[in-house]
């Protein structure tokens, strides 16, 4: 079942999102060095004949020279794209790139998107068992009912390697183990349960199929449809997949087959399901209601005649979200990685069972911060977070094993736990624990200052802000000048932003005085106060978040970072017994890196610098990650010497006196800080892994490292994050878009950064 909740965005936001920068949204990058013509003859003519030959010989070896391993086709032909219907291969085509991306940043499964321009299935089944020598799995979507059950079992029979039509299976995992969970919470066992079924399309059929594999008895189960209770013997609106879930029964509607049933699954339409039918089912009903975006029956309604009902949706607002995105990128993961001819039934079933067992552990941290600090598995926890970092290592590797232990595995994993440590380093954790920071900013939101809001950047993270519901943006600026762009970028009520103009803003009065206290014996008369409020807009957003009219602040678009924060610190001031400074996250694939100091203190002390050093450790540790601490320098332990280290020793010699609770070391140069070869050199060192928090011994050089790895590096960056003011406030680079602004806010108002 995809995430769809109650997100609200323009058209021409989500057009702008799919089409700034490169259009659309996955690219192809080589993975080998590419740079000299030695390279180039390697990877093509004549070098590439050595692995052509090696699998001409050993087909197996296309898993060891080749992509295969970890590649899956996402294919569609567009003939029920999401909740759209019928529109068409080439339409899909978002959807479909989408769902790459989604196997990439849960599962590290590279994905290619073909959709195929045809509704005769006996074409796509030919097109695609064509492409086996290409791919390591097959990802059916958004393929109607019931052309999908044909392709998909046809495929299956003619291909060696897995295939599996998400829309049915995957909702199908996840509904199963939010059943294995509730019947947990209730007391009930599968093979008592009497289950009611409405809908009769793919995800339902394939939901129902894998309840009864998994032990839900075969006349316990009352599928309806259109037409009412599929039953032994009727003839109006059946066919060979329908027929094979008709029972004996005398019930002839929903409501009659809901008498006494103590579940009801739902993949059919919103309000399907009434009030008064719910209290006619059994004692603490079991009640998933998964029609999106809409479901059969909202919970707080089924709430109000069965408190105690058990209640999973679709939908991301509602507790207990059935989401695919917790099943497929891990099951084709697991899957690959024993080459798996197919994706048989008990791999399904151990994929559920491994979500539901997740659910029932203590919840993670980061993931409890999304849902509340004291969220654990309940009524209101039966399926896990998405965004769980455990998901990978648990659902692949119990995958993997049932694959082995069924004989589909090409290649069995000797060791699984070896395995299942592979699994939990194999993406970066920042990614996870970012995704549960948006839904925390989400669920406890802020009013966040945008001081530049004539400016389409920030216009357009504000209301990015206030559609995806992390905050409520205050815009300064021009009235008419901000309502105008808010037309510009097709916001349909611009009077709903809050808008604040120095010209007319009730607060002037309040930050004039509060300013000229603050400044008077600095040089500064009343007019010039005055003036400053009512002409410069970072001083008139800074005192707007100083006298409590906005939780948090966002700028740098129009100024340089350094006179941005002169102007904020004529108002706002540091922490007590803080040090201001700034850190660029570098988040690679497996791994992210800190960098600070990069914005403000030009040469730091040795009591400057431990404090950059705790407090970037501490944002490492918000964001997921054990801290290792580098302090770097031309100089590795001495070597070259030089008149620029005793800061750094000074450092150092301050953090062995605190004794923190994490890794630090240093002076040291940045190979031998992270590159384990040269680090095997110093075998004294304390840092038991290459650090991830790296404190430059200056602006200079910090600055000039974050500036050049954006430019040159490739990976993603964010920053840079201002740490250690009163109030938060982030100056973004000048050079920032929408996203950059919407994540410094986001990390702002949920308190990562400050």
């Amino acid at each position: 079942m995809a995430d769809e909740s109650n997100d609200s965005f323009t058209r021409r936001e989500a057009l702008f999102y799919h089409s700034t920068k490169r259009p659309g949204k996955i690219e192809i990058v080589p993975t080998k060095p590419v740079a000299t013509q030695r390279d180039l003859s390697l990877a093509y003519s004549p070098g590439v004949a050595a692995p052509v030959e090696a699998i001409a010989e050993d087909p197996s070896k296309a898993a060891e020279y080749t992509i295969r391993s970890n590649l899956v086709a996402v294919i569609t032909n567009g003939t029920a794209i999401l909740g759209l219907g019928n529109l068409g291969a080439l339409a899909a085509k978002p959807v479909m790139e989408g769902k790459s991306v989604l196997f990439k940043r849960f599962a590290d499964v590279d994905s290619i998107d073909i959709e195929l321009d045809t509704e005769d299935p006996q074409k796509i089944i030919d097109a695609v068992a064509l492409m086996e020598p290409t791919f390591g799995g097959i990802n059916l979507e958004d393929i109607k009912a019931p052309e999908c059950f044909i392709i998909e079992q046809a495929l299956r029979e003619k291909m060696n390697i897995p295939v599996m039509h998400d829309d049915q299976h995957g909702t199908a995992i996840i509904a199963a183990a939010g059943l294995i969970n509730a019947c947990h919470l209730t007391g009930r066992e599968l093979k008592d349960i009497r289950i009611v079924v409405n809908g009769a399309g793919a995800s339902a059929i394939a939901c129902t199929a894998l309840m009864k594999a998994m032990g839900v008895r075969h006349d316990h189960v009352t599928m309806c449809d259109r037409s009412g209770v599929i039953y032994t013997g009727r003839t109006e609106s059946m066919d060979q997949w329908k027929s094979a879930h008709a029972i004996d029964t005398p019930a002839r509607t929903l409501e009659d087959a809901l008498h006494g049933a103590d579940m009801f699954l739902g993949l059919s339409a919103a309000g399907a399901l009434k009030a008064e039918w719910v209290a006619n089912m059994a004692d603490r009903p079991i009640i998933f209601a998964m029609a999106n975006p809409t479901p059969e029956i909202a919970p707080e309604e089924a709430k109000k005649v069965r408190p105690n009902a058990i209640i999973a949706t679709g939908r991301s607002d509602y507790p207990n979200q059935v989401n695919n995105v917790l099943g497929f990128p891990f099951i084709f993961r697991g899957a690959l990685d024993v080459q798996a001819t197919a994706i048989n039934e008990e791999m399904k079933i151990a994929a559920a069972e491994a979500i539901a067992e997740l659910a029932r552990e203590r919840v993670p941290e980061e993931v409890a911060a999304a849902y509340g600090k004291n969220q654990q598995f309940g009524t209101e926890y039966i399926i896990p977070a998405p965004f769980d970092p455990r998901l990978m290592e648990r659902v692949s590797s119990a995958v993997a094993k049932a694959a082995m232990e069924t004989g589909v595995a090409q290649k069995p994993i000797e060791d699984l736990d070896a395995y299942r440590m592979h699994l939990k380093g194999r993406l970066n954790p920042t990614t996870s624990v970012l995704t549960s920071v948006y839904a925390d900013a989400k669920k406890h939101p802020k009013r966040v200052v945008f001081a530049e809001a004539e400016e389409e950047v920030a216009l357009r993270a504000a209301i990015q802000l206030r559609d995806f519901g992390y905050g409520t943006p205050v815009l300064v600026g021009r009235t008419q000048a901000v309502r105008d762009k808010l037309i510009e970028l097709g916001v349909d009520q611009p009077e709903a932003f809050e808008i604040q103009n120095s010209l007319d803003s009730p607060y002037v009065p309040e930050m004039v005085d509060y300013l000229y206290k603050r400044l008077q014996r600095r040089g500064y008369l009343e007019r010039d106060v005055r003036r400053a409020v009512n002409q410069d807009r970072n001083i008139f957003a800074s005192a707007l978040v100083a006298l409590g009219h906005g939780d948090a602040m966002i700028s740098g678009l129009t100024r340089p970072f350094a006179q941005t924060m002169r102007e904020v610190r004529h108002v706002l001031d540091p922490k007590p017994d803080a040090v201001p400074f700034g850190v660029h996250l570098i988040i690679g694939k497996t791994n992210t890196v800190f960098l600070a100091d990069t914005t403000i203190n030009e040469r730091p002390t040795s009591v400057e610098l431990a404090h950059i050093a705790r407090e970037t450790a501490a944002v490492a540790r918000r964001l997921g990650h054990e801290p290792r601490v580098a302090f770097l320098s031309y100089s590795t332990f001495g070597n070259p010497p030089g008149k620029w280290l005793e800061n750094i020793r000074g450092a150092v010699q301050l953090l062995d006196e605190e004794k923190p609770d994490f890794e630090y070391e240093g002076e040291m140069a940045p190979d031998a800080a992270l590159n384990p070869e040269i680090m095997a050199n110093y075998p004294f060192s304390r840092l038991s892994a290459p650090a991830n928090v790296l404190v430059m011994p200056g602006l200079q050089s910090a600055n000039l490292s974050a500036k050049l790895l954006r430019e040159l590096g490739g990976n993603a960056m964010i920053g840079p994050m201002l740490i250690g003011m009163e109030k938060p406030v982030q100056i973004a680079p000048m050079t920032a878009i929408a996203p950059d602004l919407l994540t410094l806010a986001v990390l702002a108002s949920a308190g990562v950064v400050k």
